[in-house]
């Protein structure tokens, strides 16, 4: 039992003995004392005034004078306007700190039956991944990783638009001005290739609509009737019946694209457990439509396009099939949803998708509960915000993107640029150096999207993000540097720092308390993080354990401490910091290097 457990076992005893209030432990809401008042929890009573006919401040000073007198966990309190602020023994937390924070299971959580399925990364096969891609990547990846963390079983998936009238375009631009180029005819990764012709498509697409509207065209004509676009719906028909042609090219520009995702994946740290394909799905999303329609739950027009009308549900219309047979992204994602639950019998299942498409999953979630499918009330749309440069919104079709690949070659130069400056590399070899640089870059780079609340529109700044100051993942990767050089002095020393050669030291320095408590909490944080699917509690937390750390770290000395047992003490509370930052970095995908 942890401190926190003790403290809300006591409370829940108070409340019993003091006022026949029956309120179990797991019940009892604890908070954190905010820093300008003396404490380390805080007991907020005023929910308890109306049931007990007690005044707030009178039943906080029971509660403490209770607590007190039952158990030496709380050396003293004090009340603030119904705030009971409760402070723990220093010898509670140097127990505390023993045997639990310096055991290997410390944070872990007991396994969880239920089985969660977080998607994310569902790129088009018509351009490279760029920065708004990343922050998906990251995401998904760390919420991934923290539900794990959490007990849960996850799988981690992808599923690739590699269909669809967008893909087409991309073809057809190809066929029409791609010349036969290549990826390695023109030096270009495949999917840079691949993007390189959807922007072309737009590009000829102004061009000729320019030229229709001096002929009269209005722009609902354009719109409907342009000659591209006839073209790319006529090329989507011809993939849907298997021509044999434009599969040929689908398939052959589909590969330089994965080649291309599948060297970002590599370099970012990004992996999945499962990859689907809209192209093997979508016919499984055709096959529900039809079941809807016998069930009366969606209806034909008659122009032969099949909708269904959810206005009664605060929402409308919504197409399902297009008059001439084509599926839509809603069809398609009924049918993924059903072949996911098939493969793995997920009650949650986790789309890490951006805000724009709030809408289509309230439809998508609605069309399924409606469809009495089992999966459907654990379908949870992970909204997250649009990341903006100092230059403005991101245009793929305009090729005004933020590359993922340039941007992570530009922010390994910054690296490189601000770790030499320093002096870090010194001593490094040119493979230990830049191993060093793309760590710190990508650090950088993941921190930043990250330490932001999944909501929240963001504004990336490069040259910020790779300081080695303030809240950035280097600042917290050179923390562990500097703890990692702490250890090895340590070995080379040969000192013994277990938990039995340092369980003697009791005078505890109020710098050595406070770290502890703040490691205390990482189990919370977990917990938070896991509850909210926001790695930016992870973010923050372990950015306040640096600060923390590094507090502890210039206050006191560790090799020439007052005593032996001191020394060894602060080396198992610097290595248990280290170990925890490592943890915690790792959830966000972060890796943390041993010398810098």
């Amino acid at each position: 039992m942890n401190i926190e457990t003790s403290i809300k076992q006591l409370i829940s005893e108070a409340l019993q003995k003091i006022y026949g209030v029956e309120l179990p432990p797991h019940d009892v809401t604890l908070q954190y004392t905010i820093k300008d008042y003396e404490g380390d929890y805080t007991l907020t009573t005023f929910s308890f005034s109306k049931t007990t006919k007690t005044a707030p401040d009178k039943i906080a000073h029971q509660i403490g004078e209770y607590i007190l007198s039952h158990s030496d966990i709380i050396e003293k309190f004090n009340v603030v306007k119904g705030f009971l602020n409760l402070s723990v023994h220093a010898e509670q937390w140097k127990e505390y700190f023993v045997q639990q924070i310096l055991c290997d299971d410390f944070a872990s959580f007991p396994l969880k039956q239920e089985k969660v399925m977080v998607e994310y990364s569902s790129p088009n096969t018509n351009k490279p991944l760029h920065l708004g891609h990343l922050r998906n990547n990251f995401l998904g990846w760390s919420v991934a990783e923290i539900l794990k963390t959490y007990g849960f079983s996850v799988i981690k998936a992808n599923l690739i638009n590699d269909r669809g009238i967008h893909i087409c375009k991309s073809m057809l631009a190809y066929m029409k001005y791609g010349h036969g180029e290549t990826p390695e005819s023109s030096g270009l990764k495949g999917d840079h290739l691949v993007g390189k012709y959807y922007v072309e498509f737009d590009k000829q697409y102004r061009t000729i609509s320019e030229e229709l509207k001096s002929k009269g065209w209005n722009d609902e004509d354009i719109e409907k009737k342009h000659p591209l676009i006839v073209e790319a719906q006529n090329m989507l028909r011809k993939w849907e019946e298997g021509d044999k042609e434009v599969i040929e090219l689908w398939k052959k520009m589909n590969s330089w694209v994965y080649d291309g995702f599948n060297e970002t994946y590599k370099k970012t740290g990004i992996d999945f457990d499962k990859i689907y394909y809209e192209s093997e799905t979508y016919l499984e999303g055709k096959k529900w439509v039809e079941e809807g329609l016998k069930k009366n739950i969606f209806y034909k027009k008659e122009d032969g396009s099949v909708w269904i009308d959810l206005t009664h549900d605060g929402l409308d219309q919504k197409l399902l099939l297009r008059a001439d047979g084509t599926s839509v992204y809603i069809t398609q994602d009924i049918g993924t949803a059903e072949i996911k639950y098939r493969d793995y019998g997920c009650t949650k299942s986790i789309y890490v998708v951006g805000d724009e498409q709030e809408y289509h999953f309230k439809v998508l979630k609605l069309i399924l509960q409606k469809m009495q499918r089992p999966y459907a009330e654990g379908i949870y749309h992970l909204s997250y915000g649009m990341v903006d440069l100092p230059s403005g919104k991101m245009k793929s079709r305009e090729g005004t993107v933020v590359d993922a690949d340039d941007l992570i070659e530009e922010l390994f130069q910054k690296a490189k640029e601000e770790t030499e400056k320093h002096g870090k590399t010194d001593t490094f070899s040119d493979q230990e150096a830049n191993e060093l640089y793309h760590m710190l870059a990508m650090g950088a780079l993941k921190y930043f999207l990250l330490k932001v609340d999944p909501k929240k529109r963001m504004l990336f700044n490069p040259a910020e993000s790779v300081d080695l100051h303030g809240n950035t993942g280097p600042f917290i990767q050179y923390t562990h540097a500097r703890i990692c050089a702490i250890r090895r002095k340590a070995e080379s020393d040969k000192l013994n720092y277990s938990s039995t050669a340092i369980s003697t030291y009791t005078r505890l320095h109020k710098a050595e308390t406070e770290l502890i408590k703040y490691l205390s909490r990482f189990p919370a944080a977990i917990e938070e993080a896991a509850l909210s699917y926001s790695p930016s509690v992870i973010a923050q937390y372990v950015y306040e354990l640096a600060k923390e750390y590094n507090r502890f770290y210039t206050e006191l000395s560790i090799f020439n401490a007052e005593t032996a047992e001191a020394v060894a003490f602060r080396v198992a509370l610097s290595v248990a910091a280290g170990n925890v930052i490592k943890k915690a970095m790792y959830m966000l995908g972060i890796r943390v290097p041993e010398r810098m």
